[in-house]
């Protein structure tokens, strides 16, 4: 077992013990806040994101991607939104950009050196480089990059009108919010 595993093995039997002792009651799996939020994959983001927001466990749907970024009518962020909104009560989607994202320096070219570096064979990379660049070229500035997503899940045909879809940046050091767009202002 590779050390890191075994950290997390004993942190979980740690974690465990303490939950017992505690009885809370089960959290509910359908979020209260009735809201998913899709932010980006930023180690700097976690266990600061939603207690930024005012956000506890149990209140909202937090789905992580690089660079929070949706460039198709279906993948994975897609289907996870359209879990959340028909099966879990969602009712608001926040897409949930940050300062000094590290998408803004990410391109296909880089992804595709790095790949090849580590072994990856050039026939399989050629397969998928349209690809990364449709997802990771376009990324240039934060606020560009949120609303771009915000935009896309508005026009989503599989996302039902009546869900409000809106748009923000984080600081990755402050925890200052800036709203960029708020989908209950839409016409």
């Amino acid at each position: 077992m590779s050390l890191l595993l075994q950290q997390i093995k004993e942190a979980n039997n740690i974690f465990v013990a303490c939950q017992l002792k505690s009885a809370k009651a089960p959290v509910c799996k359908y979020p209260t806040r009735k809201l998913a939020i899709l932010a980006c994959m930023d180690t700097r983001l976690v266990s600061f994101l939603e207690p930024a927001m005012g956000i506890s466990r149990g209140e909202a749907k937090v789905i992580k991607v690089a660079g929070n970024v949706v460039y198709t009518d279906f993948d994975s962020v897609i289907g996870s939104l359209m879990v959340a909104v028909y099966e879990l009560q969602v009712q608001e989607i926040l897409v949930m950009g940050h300062d000094d994202c590290g998408m803004l320096h990410t391109t296909a070219a880089s992804l595709c050196a790095k790949m090849k570096a580590r072994g990856i064979a050039a026939s399989d990379i050629e397969k998928i480089h349209p690809q990364l660049q449709k997802w990771a070229d376009p990324i240039e500035n934060i606020t560009t990059s949120v609303m771009t997503t915000v935009e896309h899940l508005r026009k989503n045909p599989y996302l039902p009108a009546d869900v409000l879809i809106h748009g923000a940046v984080i600081h990755p050091d402050t925890g200052r919010i800036t709203i960029l767009s708020d989908g209950s202002d839409r016409e």
